[in-house]
């Protein structure tokens, strides 16, 4: 079974040895960035299942950089901040953290919140198919029936259905919908998307 991936965000040295040693000795894998930038390319490239960001960054602000994060990454997002004013705390969770914590931190805490983070943010189920009314979706086979009927769908169309089936309730960013289904790099192609739902939606 594979490890669960976590991405920290963070320029201080001593808070990053912490928390891959608590991590790590937790049986989770640890990824690490020194600055938003980095950490933002990081997470691209990687798609951890938890990302721990710190508020102050040496080349970006850490609010800019869970805004940015937020336009695509729809994973857990925790906060790992010195600062514990009500303003900055609202404004990080309105923008779309996971959760806030306050440095100092307990290693017990930050462990809970980790576990609770990673299982709230789960895809709905891993189960070889799923049922919405009269439609069927059979993610081992690859196959959509609909009132029995099996469906014509390309590998493309499939890959989306499946995406919006596994997050049903989830609000999907076009970025995030885009990186999942075609990869990094094609972020912008919006239009590409929409031509895709559309032929969904008629189907």
């Amino acid at each position: 079974m594979n490890k669960a991936q976590i991405l920290i965000i963070d320029d201080e040295p001593q808070i990053q040895k912490l928390l891959q040693i608590t991590l790590e000795s937790n049986d989770y894998e640890v990824i690490q960035a020194e600055t938003g930038k980095q950490g933002i390319l990081m997470a691209a490239n990687y798609s951890p299942y938890l990302i721990l960001l710190d508020l102050g960054l040496p080349d970006k602000n850490g609010h800019e950089v869970l805004k940015e994060l937020r336009t695509w990454f729809s994973k857990a997002i925790i906060i790992l901040s010195v600062i514990n004013h009500e303003n900055d705390i609202v404004s990080a969770l309105d923008s779309g953290a996971t959760d806030y914590l306050t440095k100092p931190f307990r290693n017990a805490e930050l462990l809970a919140r980790t576990r609770a983070a990673i299982r709230n943010n789960q895809p709905k189920n891993d189960l070889p198919t799923e049922t919405f009314d009269d439609l069927e979706i059979d993610f081992m086979a690859g196959t959509v029936k609909k009132n029995s009927e099996i469906l014509k769908f390309t590998s493309t169309e499939f890959k989306i259905l499946s995406l919006f089936a596994k997050n049903e309730g989830r609000v999907l960013t076009h970025q995030f919908i885009l990186k999942e289904v075609w990869g990094v790099g094609h972020q912008t192609e919006i239009q590409y998307l929409r031509v895709f739902v559309g032929n969904l939606r008629k189907k």
